[in-house]
């Protein structure tokens, strides 16, 4: 969908929306109107809540204009987001070409904002239906918000940065298995920031196996599929320190010999959601040119049973010279990021370092969908990621680390196993990967296992891949690396 901005209100708006804050009136209708738009906001239990609306038709000279009016709450910016999804929502397949939204008085925080979750609530992916009757296909090609902020147009082309590369991430996630795989995974991502001016570096299976990536390479020895690393960096920050994004990037997950149950399996195609997170969130740095130095590092792999899997019992030595007892096949995500981590750290020497990855069920059973888990060794990353999270809607909650939990994944045979016992078993998998971080760096663990796929429509999203992960990145990168 188009996004445009205009000064003033266009005079042959078919459709029309128009905001309207909790316990207000609306603005912008005519004296002759007034009755009309009381009625309808009457009738519709209409209050002004962020997100809800009520609809009406107006005779305006010969014609009729169709006009919505959209609850922003009490104003603030993310209300204004909740409107934009609202209105991409309810129109997207309703007919219309164009509407305009006129939000003159809104700052461009709000105006931009409400720009960016009609865009990203009307991403779609339609790429694999050839039946799709008529009135599902999106009509919606253009919104107009009608903005007199001064700087909406500088603003607008940041949000619009992370916008495409939440469309990244989404659409990594949604792709079949069959189609995206580790080397399918750097073409298309490669593809994505191509004259972006970040730098990239794919590392193949003989180049891993040199530098002794055992962890890595036991999780995709089942599988026909090489596995890469794929690394991005982007330098825009000066002289700063670097910091290291790391994502889990299993393009598909069947447990291996540990093999998951049948039903549902199909979701692992999304067991890449964390590789998906730094691609879209390298992208949106990149296209928006910012001024922080990031490096964004993928392990892809798939995890599948052949007869050359790894199995339950093996022991692998990974790129740090720990050795790890495999007790679980199926506890994978960690192996990938642990090799990825100790590469980077030796490779570029990052002050920092957070990792994503949809990596235990345990998460999902302590925080359902709603938020991602954090893990950290530093208390004031922690805090500046929780906020960056809180002020970008992908919302997360910290998780605590201790020698206790730490005990728990001591192995009798080697350095360490990769499972721990049934309970804390998100916490045992942050205190897996803190071994492998190096003394003086910073880290912070994002388990977003119960977020980048979603089973049912968000304010922002539609049912599926929700891109999680790329929002709260890019605004901690930005509150925090830029100066």
């Amino acid at each position: 969908m188009k996004i445009t901005f205009a000064a003033t209100r266009p005079t042959d708006a078919a459709v029309l929306a128009l905001a309207v804050r909790k316990g207000a009136e609306p603005v912008g209708i005519t004296a002759d109107h007034q009755s009309l738009v009381a009625g309808a906001i009457s009738g519709q239990r209409f209050e002004g809540e962020a997100g809800t609306s009520a609809e009406l038709f107006l005779p305006v000279g010969g014609d009729v204009q169709r006009v919505i009016l959209l609850g922003v709450g009490a104003g603030d910016d993310a209300a204004y987001e909740r409107a934009g999804g609202a209105i991409a929502a309810k129109l997207l397949t309703a007919g219309a070409a164009t509407v305009v939204a006129d939000l003159s008085g809104a700052d461009a925080a709000c105006a931009t904002r409400f720009a960016t979750g009609a865009a990203q609530r009307s991403w779609r992916f339609d790429e694999y239906r050839t039946t799709m009757p008529a009135k599902q296909k999106p009509t919606l090609e253009e919104l107009v918000v009608v903005s007199d902020a001064v700087d909406v147009a500088a603003a607008w082309a940041k949000r619009d940065a992370v916008t495409r590369g939440l469309g990244l991430a989404r659409t990594l996630a949604t792709l079949p298995p069959n189609i995206l795989y580790p080397e399918s995974f750097v073409e298309r991502v490669t593809a994505a920031v191509d004259g972006l001016g970040l730098e990239v570096t794919v590392l193949d299976e003989a180049q891993m196996g040199e530098l002794g990536m055992g962890a890595l390479l036991g999780v995709s020895q089942g599988s026909r599929r090489e596995a890469r690393i794929l690394a991005l960096k982007w330098n825009g920050g000066g002289d700063a320190p670097l910091t290291a994004l790391v994502g889990k990037g299993v393009t598909f997950d069947t447990g291996g010999i540990s093999i998951k149950p049948a039903a549902g399996m199909e979701d692992m195609k999304w067991d890449m959601g964390g590789a998906g997170a730094v691609a879209g969130a390298m992208l949106s740095l990149a296209a928006r040119q910012a001024r922080a130095n990031v490096i964004g590092v993928m392990g892809l792999v798939e995890n599948m049973p052949d007869g050359n899997a790894q199995r339950p019992g093996d022991v692998v030595t990974s790129m740090s010279g720990q050795t790890i007892e495999v007790i679980n096949t199926d506890a994978e995500g960690r192996l990938v990021l642990c090799d990825a981590i100790t590469w980077v750290q030796r490779e570029h020497k990052p002050a920092r370092i957070i990792d994503l990855a949809t990596l235990t069920g345990a998460m999902i059973v302590s925080l359902g969908n709603e938020m991602g888990g954090l893990f950290s060794n530093d208390d004031a990353l922690a805090e500046q990621i929780l906020a960056a999270g809180r002020a970008s809607g992908d919302m997360l909650w910290r998780f605590p680390l201790s020698d206790g939990y730490d005990k728990l994944i001591d192995s009798a045979i080697a350095d360490m196993k990769n499972v721990g016992p049934r309970g804390g078993g998100s916490i045992t998998a942050a205190q897996f990967i803190k071994r492998f971080v190096d003394e003086g760096v910073k880290w912070a663990h994002l388990d977003i296992a119960g977020m980048v796929w979603s089973e049912k429509d968000g304010a922002t999203w539609a049912k599926g891949a929700t891109g999680y992960g790329v929002r709260v990145l890019d605004r901690f990168v930005a509150d925090h690396l830029e100066g």
